[in-house]
């Protein structure tokens, strides 16, 4: 039987700057400031907590956090323990962030320098275990003691050379493996945390075990699947030749099985599966999962039993190093043999500390359900999420494409010369640990090296050569070829490979940011690429929401507002910050769609609305892009779904849970069978039809103008998985409002769109909402 016995809850913590810290126990902390901690939990929040930062959300109270970046943080507990006969003991933690040294009763027994990997510590256990304390734990009454020093002093210790570069804000985290936006973002605060942020436990399970289970799939079709398990055991010094496994797979009436004798602790067992169910993502067919179960024998008898999920499929990458206005390239998944069309969401951090992570993804998550995602791309300036939000993707039918813990910056190519020195050591540790606890997902579909790190080769002019970084291109795929084979690897989004770089060309996967202008401008209009990993548009919180981070004083006018520029997010208040320019971003954004002297400026409820229309349509309009020119493109991941602290940005959720406007012009325009206009071409406006499903459509189908009136009716079939057009106008020079009804199987459909919608007169569109429900 397998037992956890949290350690969560209340602690004891003291805080001061003590730096190096040699204490090994609470006790030793007595000219520190003591305070109540938490477990989950942050430095920052408990000093919130403790009265002695203010509310951190309000205001520009955030800025606070930026005095306690060379503090170091202490936390203690006491904890029962008595060991049981049979069993093996071990202390987990699963988030240590990120300087840590670990004492029980005085007595060091590891240290830890990543935010990103869990810690193990055995207590007791076989003879194949090496216990830090020499000898298994004794019964009774224990210290367990965390010192966790400050990552921006820590990171001193990393000189920056000039092969490295950075963000201004980003410098201090290139040697540190933290969450990257956690040194300020445009989309995050500066608040370059500690604490333990995830679960601690004493694990306990049988001295004779199964340490691990991995399953892939070599192979599958509609008839036949081959699946590879592999079974990793812990049987001490035994005899191996009394030991077994026996394994069995279920899902649904689909059932394989196996049982071999060991020969060694580890062994690889290839099985075929006749007549499998596949997984699939969503509009593709079922995501179906299978249970796989492992039992390790002694002598014919069950000493052990290991539980996991897996789905049988396979996935390829489809992928051409550039494309032209031609289209000639490809970037598309395929999964089970398939093309899939992607739409979805990138996925960034859900709270600025992420001990709060695991208290919102279950309000977070059923919203890529609602809006008919069927991709997320966890971005890599985050952390690796938790097991809830794999487990949700798995059973839902979302593809998660999965960057590892990079962003934005050049990072040490140092260490080389030592096998696995410095950072390069701790980053391969790290995607090996991230790999092995992830890779029975069958949602996670592809691995990328990490976000825009290609591109920063490039930017400021400097054109260095992105294929030089051994990060990416040794380090990492060397850790994968030991702990994953079974998913494509694309070294960074962007990725600039050879002949990109070379040529100068379009890579055919690419972030689609430009000149965040018009958004039916011409850069939005003529890109090329087949694949968008990122694109967005601003969209301002309503006014309820910015009145709970946002003094009274300070809500309107907007422009040059200090506490506006602080969840812009600036680390400063300052408009000349690196990010100061967003408020004025959106400001213009407003300006170009409904004119510059437009009523959309007069109060903050007018310009906040003007802004999540602007952000609506242009969202609507990069998703129906991609769709009309199915399989030219083959998928769309917008930025973003929800912020991860109250600020004004992208995401078209609030941190309070408040839904912009986009996120019902999104759901609309992502439904499986949709119709949707096109932008005029030869003097025709068309009607396309989408179908992302698995079976041909027939609609009835009207467009009516914004009196009511029928403009065209008819009846369409639309074929499987394909955009056909469906009927077409005259183009007109008139700003025209279309409203677009069809039924899908009994189920009554809309859409709409706006001819020549810029400088589009707001009070006309405000009226209009009520016609879409919006009102």
């Amino acid at each position: 039987m397998r037992e956890r016995f949290s350690l969560d809850g209340r602690w004891r913590g003291a805080f001061g700057v003590k730096y190096p810290c040699a204490y090994r126990t609470f006790a030793d902390c007595a000219g520190m400031t003591e305070i109540p901690a938490a477990v989950p939990g942050a430095l920052e929040t408990d000093l919130e907590t403790a009265g002695i930062l203010p509310e951190l959300f309000c205001g520009e109270n955030i800025l606070a956090v930026q005095e306690y970046e060379n503090v170091t943080y202490c936390l203690s507990r006491t904890f029962a323990y008595r060991r049981a006969e049979g069993f093996a003991d071990t202390l987990v933690f699963e988030g240590l962030d990120c300087f840590a040294k670990v004492y029980i009763d005085g007595r060091l027994v590891m240290t830890g320098e990543n935010m990103f990997i869990p810690y193990r510590v055995p207590l007791c256990g076989s003879a194949a275990v090496e216990l830090p304390l020499g000898e298994p734990l004794e019964d009774g009454e224990h210290e367990l003691f965390v010192v966790l020093s400050p990552a921006s002093v820590e990171a001193r210790r990393y000189a920056p050379d000039p092969a490295t570069g950075h963000m201004l804000y980003g410098w201090d985290s290139l040697s540190v493996r933290k969450a990257p936006h956690m040194y300020g973002w445009d989309i995050m605060p500066r608040a370059v945390s500690c604490g333990i942020w995830r679960h601690v436990y004493i694990e306990r399970v049988p001295v004779f075990h199964i340490k691990d289970l991995c399953a892939y799939t070599v192979s599958a079709d509609e008839n036949r699947a081959r699946v590879k398990i592999l079974c990793d055991t812990d049987i001490g010094a035994e005899n191996v030749h009394r030991y077994s496994v026996r394994i069995a797979g279920r899902c649904g009436d689909s059932v394989f099985r196996h049982e071999g004798r060991m020969w060694h602790t580890g062994t690889g067992i290839t099985l075929d599966v006749d007549s499998p169910k596949l997984w699939y993502p969503h509009n593709y067919g079922e995501p179906d999962l299978y249970e796989l179960t492992a039992q390790l024998l002694c002598d014919g008898n069950t000493v052990d039993t290991y539980t996991t999920r897996f789905g049988i499929r396979t996935v390829r990458l489809d992928r051409t190093s550039t494309t032209d206005e031609a289209g000639s390239g490809e970037f598309c998944f395929r999964i089970n043999g398939k093309k899939i069309f992607a739409m979805g969401t990138n996925w960034v951090p859900v709270d600025a500390f992420h001990w709060r992570d695991e208290e919102r993804l279950p309000k977070i998550l059923p919203m890529l359900d609602d809006l008919g995602c069927n991709i997320v791309r966890c971005w890599g300036g985050n952390v690796y999420e938790n097991d809830l939000f794999y487990d949700w993707c798995d059973e839902h039918g979302v593809m998660v494409w999965q960057d590892f813990a990079m962003a934005c910056g050049i990072y040490p190519q140092n260490g080389m010369e030592s096998p696995w020195g410095g950072f390069a050591r701790n980053l391969y540790r790290e995607v090996k640990a991230v790999v092995e606890r992830l890779r029975n997902h069958p949602s996670i579909v592809l691995w990328a090296g990490d976000n825009e790190c290609d591109c920063a080769y490039v930017w400021g002019g400097e054109g260095r050569d992105p294929n030089t970084n051994v990060v990416t291109r040794k380090i990492i795929p060397e850790a994968l070829g030991t702990a994953d084979l079974s998913r494509p690897y694309l070294p960074s989004s962007p990725y600039i490979d050879g002949e990109a770089f070379r040529t100068g060309k379009a890579t055919s996967e690419d972030h689609l940011w430009g000149p965040r202008d018009y958004f039916k401008g011409e850069y939005y209009r003529n890109t090329v690429c087949h694949f968008a990993s990122e694109t967005g548009y601003h969209g301002c919180p309503s006014p309820a929401s910015l009145a709970r981070f946002i003094d009274a004083d300070h809500l309107w006018p907007c422009l040059g507002d200090r506490q506006w520029l602080v969840h812009a997010a600036t680390m400063d208040g300052r408009e000349d910050s690196p990010f100061g320019y967003r408020i004025r971003l959106m400001w213009d954004q407003v300006g170009t769609l409904f004119g510059k002297g437009s009523e959309a400026f007069s109060s903050l409820a007018s310009f906040s609305l003007a802004s999540q229309i602007s952000q609506a349509e242009a969202k609507k309009y990069f998703i129906e892009r991609f769709r009309i020119s199915k399989w030219r493109r083959t998928g769309i991941i917008w930025w973003n779904l929800i912020d991860g602290w109250p600020q004004i940005s992208d995401a078209i959720v609030d941190y309070y849970f408040e839904k912009k406007l986009a996120y019902s012009y999104i759901k609309r325009s992502q439904q499986p069978v949709c119709l949707m206009f096109g932008e005029p071409e030869n003097g025709a406006l068309t009607l396309y039809g989408v179908n992302d499903t698995r079976n041909d459509k027939t609609v009835s189908w009207r467009v009516e103008d914004d009196g009511g009136n029928t403009v065209a009716s008819g009846e369409a079939v639309l074929p499987s998985d394909a955009s056909v057009p469906v009927f077409s106008l005259p183009a007109s020079e008139e700003k025209r409002y279309y409203l677009i009804r069809w039924n899908d199987g009994g189920r009554a459909c809309l859409n709409h769109y706006f001819a020549n919608i810029r400088e589009i007169d707001f009070a006309y569109y405000k009226a209009l909402l009520a016609k879409l429900g919006e009102a």
